[in-house]
């Protein structure tokens, strides 16, 4: 698929097929994630890949935190279900002493979040979906994936086939409400 097609068909894929990722696809996925990239070209990131079924079951668990999701009205995450179903989950962390810091300011969720788009592109390039979960109980996920203290878990990635394809991307605000020229 085309660069400028992916993005722009991109969507958040919540629901999977019980098709299995190809090895060699999530190793190009992976070789694309690790060209990112990065403040001074550190590269702070670092990723778990889950394949186990009981695992990316308990992550589903640690991915609905009552605290943040109870007040919105939800009764669940709507993640939640595709982190157990699909076949890969891809956990996102970051060793913020190995990204730069200015100004009490550290740019190791920066460095993520370029990883974590090229994550997202890549897997619809590679006709896959993925969405980025954000809402997680990390002290719980931490030991359940050896993940070392001083290393921070910035998100989730739930990867496979999409259970159904739609046309397009998601709507869009057009350039004119969020683009301006030489002065806001």
């Amino acid at each position: 698929m085309e660069l400028m097609e992916a993005i722009r068909t991109r969507r958040s894929i919540r629901r999977f097929s019980d098709r299995p990722v190809e090895e060699e696809k999530l190793q190009a996925l992976l070789e694309a994630v690790r060209q990112s990239p990065s403040w001074a070209n550190m590269q702070c990131w670092r990723f778990v890949v889950v394949k186990d079924r009981q695992t990316r079951e308990k992550i589903s668990e640690l991915s609905y935190v009552e605290s943040f999701f109870a007040p919105r009205g939800y009764k669940s995450n709507p993640a939640r279900k595709g982190l157990a179903e699909a076949p890969v989950v891809i956990v996102a962390c970051a060793d913020p002493g190995k990204s730069g810091m200015i100004g009490g300011q550290s740019y190791y969720l920066t460095d993520m979040g370029i990883a974590g788009q090229t994550l997202m592109l890549g897997a619809r390039g590679l006709g896959l979906g993925t969405v980025f979960v954000g809402v997680f109980d990390e002290e719980k996920l931490r030991p359940l994936l050896g993940i070392p203290d001083d290393i921070r878990v910035v998100g989730i990635f739930p990867l496979g086939y999409p259970l159904e394809e739609k046309e397009g991307g998601p709507p869009r605000k057009p350039l004119t409400e969020i683009v301006t020229f030489e002065k806001w």
